[in-house]
């Protein structure tokens, strides 16, 4: 998706490449600072002994507590998947940048809400916080790509649309040694818990103050007839004057492009739910790249992100600190895999063969720790040290993490964006990041229980659905590298096959 050299579609002057369109799609990815950080906060946060006192917590069975960390963690994920599909009216009226203001406004709110919780409370502002922050989050997910796609020159464009998936690593290494360092210097107090619930406030107070820093995107604004309020806006983001060669190149394909939409879906709210809805075609996409983010879930990934204490403790990991120090290599370990992915691997290799590779690599780590568990029984060893099996197996967690994070961690949303006309992509949009919260809530609501019920069990679950994940992707995925946008269509025409699309369309291309 990038790449260091720029690739351009037409002689573009390098005043193009300004500060101004770097700033103003890196304030809209900023959203996802926040969505890793809770992935990488929550689950640690709430399995401290001081949040346990404060709460009562420390007198429940293991089944009720099981139940309330679910309900906790999967909160956030239900607000999140209705916050995607409100994504979509908050975009199409508000608009993208009012949108984003209003996402961080009300993900500030949320957050103010877990912050001001205490034994008095109860977990009540807890649940509603989580809930609030989740429909921010969902919207968040749906604008922010969508504006960074609308505002970006095509040559950065992949570039400044990665920076998405880089912001949430960042988020994530943010939230893993959070938790470290508070436990680490920090006594068991409610200060000890309430810290990190309250990191929350700055990249939320970040994102709801620097979207008012940001322009409209053009092409909205050609949407809603604002024409000369677009040719504005494109002029400041180009760092052109409105009457330049390009801008006027550039403005006039925007018009052109808008008013070729609007024949093909039709004007209104509706037009591009209608445009899928009536065509078999589009919704076999639409369920290809709904399938991808049940696929990504396969992975185990959410279980992971929101539950490492319980992980980590299930192959012999013990005591807080050791067990957070554990989990903090792993956020490292995912943010340079994502940088890795960003600039080189996505565009390079492709991404059918990223998704196999990641897949069958991971699906042999996940099936190493299920036999080690089996045999070992870890964590019902009454030693306080990790012996050398012991050791192999945190090995084979982060084997899994390297094969999994440059590969299921971002690829499925480049496909998601990649496969749909733009015409209808607004909608298809919502419905990719709809499907990723719902089926992100299912793995974090019910995976304490999993363990509960399955032990080692659960790690033969998700290597399995690695494997099936393997045939998926050969049998029904085409690759998208290097097609056009325009040409997509052509890798699910009725002539060709998922494994053989991609060689015949780029054949096409050079006839």
């Amino acid at each position: 998706m990038a790449k260091l050299a720029r690739i351009e579609d037409r002689p573009t002057p390098p005043e193009v490449y300004s500060w101004r369109v770097y700033f103003n799609a890196f304030v809209a990815t900023f959203a996802a600072v926040m969505i890793g950080y809770d992935s990488a906060f929550i689950g640690t946060s709430i399995s401290l002994d001081s949040f346990k006192e404060e709460f009562g917590l420390n007198e429940k069975s293991a089944t009720e507590l099981n139940t309330i960390n679910a309900n906790i963690v999967s909160m956030y994920q239900a607000g999140c998947f209705f916050g995607a599909i409100f994504g979509y009216p908050i975009g199409y009226f508000l608009g993208r940048k009012f949108g984003l203001v209003l996402a961080g406004a009300v993900f500030v709110l949320g957050a103010a809400l877990q912050t001001g919780a205490s034994s008095s409370t109860g977990l009540g502002i807890i649940y509603g916080g989580r809930v609030i922050v989740g429909l921010a989050i969902g919207a968040a997910s749906n604008l922010a790509p969508i504006y960074v796609a609308e505002i970006a020159p095509p040559a950065i464009r992949g570039r400044l649309i990665g920076m998405y998936e880089l912001c949430w690593q960042i988020g994530g290494v943010v939230g893993f040694w959070i938790n470290y360092g508070v436990t680490e210097h920090i006594g068991t107090s409610h200060k000890q818990w309430l810290i990190a619930f309250a990191v929350q406030l700055v990249p939320g107070g970040l994102l709801f103050l620097g979207s008012f820093l940001i322009v409209e995107s053009p092409r909205f604004l050609i949407t809603r007839d604002r024409n000369g309020d677009a040719l504005r806006n494109l002029s400041y983001l180009r760092n052109l004057p409105s009457d330049a060669p390009f801008i006027v190149q550039e403005f006039s394909e925007m018009e052109a492009a808008v008013a070729h939409e609007r024949s093909l879906a039709g004007a209104g709210f509706l037009g591009p739910i209608r445009t899928v809805f009536a065509d078999r075609k589009l919704i076999q996409r639409l369920l290809l790249g709904v399938s991808l983010f049940m696929w990504q879930n396969a992975t185990g990934i959410n279980a992971i992100n929101y539950y490492s204490p319980t992980i980590f403790k299930s192959i012999g990991i013990s005591g807080s600190n050791t067990s957070l120090l554990t989990t903090g290599v792993y956020g490292i370990i995912k943010l340079v895999c994502a940088m890795a992915w960003l600039l080189y691997l996505v565009d390079q290799l492709g991404r059918r063969p990223l998704l196999m590779i990641g897949a069958s690599g991971g699906a042999v780590s996940m099936y190493y720790i299920a036999a080690y568990i089996a045999i070992a029984n870890p964590s019902g060893s009454s030693g306080g040290s990790v012996d050398a099996g012991g050791r192999s197996a945190v090995a084979a967690f982060y084997i899994w993490t390297l094969f999994y994070s440059p590969t299921w961690n971002g690829t499925p949303w480049v496909i998601g964006a990649e496969m749909f006309p733009q015409h209808v992509r607004t909608f298809t949009q919502a419905c990719m990041a709809a499907s990723n919260w719902l089926f992100t809530f299912l793995v974090a609501r019910f995976t304490p229980q999993m363990f509960a019920a399955m032990d080692y069990g659960v790690y033969l679950f998700f290597a399995s659905l690695m494997v099936c994940s393997v045939v998926f992707i050969f049998f029904l995925l085409p690759e998208t590298k290097q097609v056009p946008l325009e040409m997509m269509v052509e890798l699910f025409a009725s002539d060709v096959r998922p494994w053989n699309a991609h060689a015949k369309v780029i054949a096409r291309m050079k006839d």
